[in-house]
């Protein structure tokens, strides 16, 4: 289709630019991960983030003025989740919203009908994507856990997590899979860890996986996904069939990876 001509034309001008230095730098210093990542990796990754920082709609919000260090963390951890899928996962997101520190949203009615007895809010959040809108971040906790990555937290990879969970137009915490059987597989092995998660968090019980994943299905697979790049030894050793569901569908082994640099 033409449009897909355009796209892999214009994709193939902005790879001409070689990649800066200063970007570089600001990958060795701000993303953890990328020091742990082979050669060949790195080049794709940073192919990924010159596209994914032009074709992107980006906006400083609350007094933070948008700098390239800003969009180079932030696009590469997004784009280190699809290191080894299709860049196009990240089609439904268009613009991404980066306040300096914590948001707190307004306060509005809960539901469809406007009951000003029932509301919501304000809430303090650290991030949000919006099933056809935007992804909100905040930039001091995505630089923090993006250097930090031992925390098992990160801002990105869970509101990232939500769009690719969005791309059925659901949030029902699946994401594309390939395969009828890829989908036996992990709606078996979610399920069940999703259900166990929500019966410890009930009972007060400490979990190795975050208890805010027992909220639902969706965020159950956005904090999966944080623990798998960021805590991925640990994961493996406490939830092995877990493990392997998201190494099939990343097409990633981070446990290896980091075993492998002794990390």
């Amino acid at each position: 289709m033409r449009w897909r001509w355009l796209r892999d034309h214009r994709r193939k001008e902005i790879l001409e630019t070689p990649f800066s230095p200063v970007w570089e730098r600001y990958l060795e210093s701000n993303v953890a991960h990328y020091r742990r990542l082979e050669p060949d990796e790195r080049k794709h990754l940073r192919d990924l983030v010159q596209v994914f920082v032009a074709e992107k709609h980006w906006e400083g919000c609350g007094g933070l003025v948008l700098n390239d260090e800003i969009r180079v963390t932030i696009a590469a951890e997004a784009c280190l989740m699809v290191l080894a899928l299709p860049h196009d996962l990240y089609r439904g997101v268009e613009s991404i919203f980066v306040y300096p520190s914590t948001v707190v949203t307004p306060e509005r009615p809960i539901g469809v009908f406007e009951m000003p007895e029932i509301r919501r809010g304000p809430i303090p959040i650290l991030g949000q994507a919006q099933l056809r809108g935007p992804v909100i971040l905040v930039w001091d906790t995505v630089l923090r856990t993006a250097r930090h990555p031992e925390c098992g937290h990160n801002v990105v990879y869970h509101e990232f997590a939500h769009k690719l969970d969005f791309l059925d137009g659901e949030a029902n915490g699946t994401p594309p899979l390939e395969s009828l059987e890829q989908v036996r597989r992990w709606v078996d092995v979610c399920s069940k860890e999703f259900l166990r998660l929500r019966e410890l968090a009930n009972s007060g019980k400490q979990t190795f996986l975050d208890s805010y994943g027992a909220v639902s299905e969706a965020e159950f697979f956005a904090v999966i996904t944080e623990q798998f790049f960021d805590q991925p030894v640990e994961l493996k050793r406490h939830h092995l069939d877990l493990y392997g569901v998201l190494c099939d569908f990343y097409r990633q082994d981070p446990a290896t990876r980091d075993g492998r640099r002794g990390l």
